[in-house]
């Protein structure tokens, strides 16, 4: 839903008197209510349309678009070769199955992880130093 359609509703709710609104769409839901006098916005939560505040939306279960690198072990993530060098991947980078993407240090070993399919890094979930868990999401892959 954007905000146009928000808009929309909030306009029915003043038009028709109406002061409680919820709504759940699949895996959206939202509650709206009209205030009777109007304030600010005071966080990423309450946004105020003519006197009508969205009070909460959220997503019941979360969108998943792409496939995921995931780390084989327990250890130290290292996004470059060394502490000077360019990282291996950036968002954005394509990549191709054998591509080294990181580092993991474990146990004093430096593990060269690969990419394990081909596509384009959108997003990077980990810091360089981070302790990862084995099966822990490191990049976001949109699939080739």
């Amino acid at each position: 839903m954007d905000t146009n359609e928000i808009k929309c509703l909030a306009e029915i709710m003043k038009n028709n008197g109406v002061t409680n609104l919820e709504i759940e769409s699949g895996k959206l839901k939202i509650k709206m209510e009209r205030a009777t006098c109007v304030g600010s916005v005071s966080n990423g939560n309450i946004v105020n349309i003519d006197n009508t505040q969205v009070v909460s939306t959220e997503t019941q279960v979360p969108v998943d678009n792409g496939k995921y690198i995931t780390s084989p072990m327990v250890g130290v993530f290292y996004a470059a070769p060394g502490p000077n060098e360019s990282p291996f991947v950036k968002e954005g980078s394509v990549v191709k199955g054998s591509d080294v993407v990181c580092i993991i240090e474990a146990m004093k070993l430096m593990n060269e992880i690969t990419a394990q399919m081909s596509g384009k890094i959108v997003e990077i979930l980990v810091k360089n130093g981070d302790v990862v868990e084995y099966g822990q999401k490191l990049f976001r892959v949109e699939a080739e």
